[in-house]
């Protein structure tokens, strides 16, 4: 099924006393790509350590195409490719002499090996590294071949800790649509990350996780739903506001905020964007002879929903 391609079922890891992971439920669907947010010590490097097999004590369930972890390591291992957020490799060692030796600890036939290489390193942009030795790339790159790596043997599932750590603007572009062009090709992608615009940018589902709690899971558009986060027109000026009160004594009025420019807030109690107290409020400013710079329906990014999270969960 599309949507248990990935399953956690009540997941708990505990050391030494300490709850890293508390009942932890989330499925992630075949070629979905999951963002994995929180803060540090909230539990992401830890689940992902379970996914992949280095944490096995965990109690509860983790399913990946149908194949138990731990029960089933060995047959997860082939379907999974795993970035770890801090890429080690002999420095001395070049590109090529790297990807050779992981690839055939992967299980991949010499025979296909070289031209695997050349497929990867073609897809993460670097194809004139080959030779190279790993000391002489930059810091950007060595991720680069850390993502070669787990691309290698063609992998079902990709698990990536902090993929485009480190990474400079252009790096990260070309990372993010490596990953949806994978996905695109039914590859399932699991990825922490710090950057919460990247988990924006490219998350088909998010999870969010503090204390070893999962605090809410889902798209974009169902976390603001389960927000509750109120709908509202907003309304930004040109001028200079000189008469706030005036402004602020308006009946339909029900926010004003003069922090980083002046606007008003007015809570929508009808569907319709242009509604009867927004019509009022806009007759009264052009009455007043102000000049409207903006007017809409503002959409929270993720930074801000995922604050309301932290901050609610933090307080339960």
């Amino acid at each position: 099924m599309k949507n248990r391609f990935v399953e956690l079922n009540r997941v708990s890891k505990t050391y030494s006393g300490f709850p890293a992971l508390q009942n932890v439920s989330f499925t992630i669907g075949k070629g979905d790509i999951f963002g994995y947010i929180g803060p540090n010590g909230a539990g992401k490097t830890t689940t992902i350590k379970s996914l992949i097999g280095l944490i096995t004590d965990f109690e509860g369930s983790i399913t990946i195409d149908g194949n138990k972890m731990p029960e089933n390591r060995d047959q997860i291992h082939r379907l999974i490719g795993y970035l770890p957020q801090k890429v080690s490799f002999q420095e001395w060692r070049t590109v090529d002499q790297a990807l050779k030796t992981f690839g055939l600890l992967s299980g991949i036939e010499k025979d296909v090996l070289d031209d695997r290489i050349e497929e990867v390193l073609k897809l993460v942009a670097i194809p004139d590294s080959r030779h190279r030795k790993i000391k002489e790339l930059s810091g950007g790159n060595i991720q680069k071949v850390g993502l070669a790596q787990a691309l290698l043997h063609r992998p079902k599932f990709l698990v990536f800790d902090e993929p485009l750590s480190g990474l400079d603007p252009a790096s990260r572009y070309q990372v993010k649509e490596i990953i949806k062009e994978l996905s695109k090709g039914e590859t399932t992608v699991l990825f922490s990350s710090h950057i919460l615009s990247d988990v924006q940018d490219i998350a088909t589902k998010i999870g969010i996780i503090n204390r070893g709690h999962l605090v809410d899971v889902g798209t974009l558009e169902e976390l603001k739903y389960d927000m509750e986060v109120p709908k509202l027109i907003r309304i930004e000026f040109y001028d200079i506001v000189k008469d706030v009160e005036a402004i602020a004594d308006i009946e339909e009025v029900d926010r004003v905020v003069s922090e980083n420019g002046f606007r008003i807030d007015l809570y929508l109690h009808e569907d319709e964007v242009l509604s009867n107290s927004s019509r009022k409020v806009l007759k009264k400013l052009v009455g007043m002879d102000y000049n409207i710079k903006n007017y809409g329906v503002p959409s929270p990014n993720l930074d801000e929903l995922y604050m309301k999270y932290i901050q609610e969960s933090d307080m339960r």
